[in-house]
């Protein structure tokens, strides 16, 4: 794939995925998607999971692009959603308060001063930094805190710690950002490989802190590169640097995305893990998407050669999504991006069941849609 998507194709492919949202507002208002759909639709789901935040993010950037109040009506019905979810703490028992209160609620505190949604995103702050491990110095992923077989951390919390720079910045209290910057700190020394491949989780001892070993979740073996853990990476390292400037991202940054890059097919959609760069497994659209968004976050704090290197592939991945993995007429799909993997099942790694294999998700339609404005404007992030 060699063509770069260009300002007006990106504002064709925004407009296309505006409209297969403007249809969705009646099902997908008071109901949410289901984290991955069934036949390419989504079943409708209460607020559950860890995904539903990347639909009202959706919207804000649907209301962004179009101006059009139906769509800032819904996702601020949904910001009331967010903070009945937290005061009652239904389904938060995890680090995902990022993936889930940023899109949604800090999103709508930027764009709109909502007060609801800046209190909602405040409690998921707070909810995130009880996870902190002190021994480690680590948000611990999931599960019972400190419990020995989940005492560790995962790199898709990369984009859950920009909530907490965020609650320090409309806050002032530097104890959200400490926290951040001690998470970042212990997830850079410890989920990068010397290949710069990625672990998907990172174990620590709970008596020490110590660092144990890595292993996957998702990935098709401990010892590969599941493609999305390694997109979160390439994003999550783009974000480090944008809140901590330090230097040590950059060089990591780079070691990531130059290995993401160098294991993607052809055709530029990555295989569900990057042991895979040509045959019949699944791709994973998603890790596409969000790699992409990672590459034009960094490229703004990169020398020109450099930036121009990463902008460029980005546009040439910005372009294989629409042409390949887009869904341009409602009648094939309700969502905005096929061919992503929930999770899947391996003969190395039997703990996922295969779920929403080859099928849209929420948060490969978010960050496809987080894509475009990237290379139409000087779009204001909202992590």
């Amino acid at each position: 794939m060699e063509q770069t998507m260009d300002r007006r194709q990106a504002l064709e492919a925004l407009d296309a995925a505006c409209g297969i949202l403007r249809g969705n507002l009646a099902k997908f208002t008071d109901k949410f998607p289901f984290s991955c759909s069934e036949n390419n639709f989504y079943p409708e789901s209460e607020n559950v999971e860890w995904t539903t935040g990347f639909v009202t993010g959706e919207y804000w950037l649907a209301y962004e692009h179009t101006g059009d109040e139906a769509f800032k009506a819904s996702a601020l019905r949904q910001v009331d959603s967010f903070l009945d979810r937290i005061e009652r703490e239904i389904d938060v028992n995890h680090h995902d308060m990022g993936f889930l209160y940023t899109p949604s609620c800090v999103a709508a505190y930027r764009l709109t001063g909502s007060e609801t949604a800046k209190k909602a995103a405040l409690m998921a702050a707070d909810h995130l930094i009880a996870r902190f491990q002190e021994k480690g110095q680590f948000l611990q992923a999931w599960g019972e805190l400190g419990a020995p077989d989940n005492y560790r951390l995962i790199i898709d919390c990369l984009l859950n710690v920009p909530l907490l720079y965020w609650a320090t910045e409309v806050t002032g209290d530097e104890k959200y950002r400490k926290i951040a910057l001690a998470h970042t700190k212990t997830s850079m020394a410890n989920l990068v490989r010397p290949d710069h491949s990625t672990y998907h989780t990172y174990f620590f001892d709970p008596e020490t802190g110590a660092p144990v070993r890595g292993s996957t979740q998702q990935g098709y073996r401990d010892g590969s590169a599941w493609a999305r853990g390694q997109a979160w990476g390439v994003y999550g390292m783009a974000l480090a640097y944008r809140y901590t400037h330090d230097e040590e991202c950059i060089r990591l940054f780079c070691d990531v995305t130059d290995y993401f890059i160098s294991r993607l097919p052809e055709d530029l959609v990555p295989y569900w893990d990057l042991e895979f760069t040509s045959g019949d497994e699944p791709r994973d659209s998603s890790a596409g998407a969000v790699a992409a968004c990672g590459m034009l976050e960094m490229a703004k704090y990169l020398p020109e050669a450099e930036a121009a290197r990463y902008t460029e592939m980005a546009g040439r991945m910005a372009q294989a999504l629409w042409e390949t993995c887009a869904v341009r007429d409602a009648s094939v799909s309700d969502g905005l991006l096929l061919h992503g993997v929930y999770a899947k099942n391996s003969p190395y790694n039997p703990i996922p069941e295969d779920r929403g294999v080859d099928e849209c998700n929420t948060w490969g339609d978010y960050f496809y849609m987080e894509l475009l404005p990237r290379l139409v404007k000087d779009w204001q992030l909202y992590w």
